[in-house]
């Protein structure tokens, strides 16, 4: 079974290579694990942080340990949805800087979605993933 996934940033599109995501991730064979949205919530229950930066490296905490829980690793990422309460260029760079840290040059494809509210008032991002289970 295949866990190869193929990304393409064709010329016909933006080249979103350039800014660390792909316009088209193809999956192989394998099964595919749809991780639900993960906020800044720990596993102790304590505080939410207040800042959209750490509320970001909760939520890649929680990614991390998603990932783990599958044996996999953001090479097996196909697609990332990222929902932010306020969308801005300047909260797209807190986010996506710490992204581009944790994927380590692997350019799943990524939409990033402004929304009016999160699961609670305190929450600032979401961030969802589809990632291909390897053999």
């Amino acid at each position: 079974m295949s866990t190869d996934i193929t990304r393409m940033n064709p010329g016909t599109l933006p080249d979103a290579g350039k800014i660390g995501y792909s316009q088209i991730s193809i999956a192989g064979s394998g099964p595919l694990a749809f991780v639900s949205g993960q906020v800044a919530w720990k596993p102790d229950g304590s505080a939410v942080p207040g800042t959209l930066a750490e509320q970001t490296a909760t939520v890649i905490e929680n990614l991390r340990s998603a990932l783990a829980a599958l044996n996999a690793a953001p090479k097996d990422i196909v697609q990332m949805r990222i929902y932010l309460t306020e969308l801005t260029s300047q909260t797209q760079e807190v986010v996506m800087s710490q992204l581009l840290r944790f994927l380590d040059g692997v350019q799943p494809s990524l939409t990033g979605i402004g929304v009016n509210a999160l699961a609670a008032a305190d929450l600032q991002i979401e961030i969802e993933m589809t990632v291909q289970v390897p053999a």
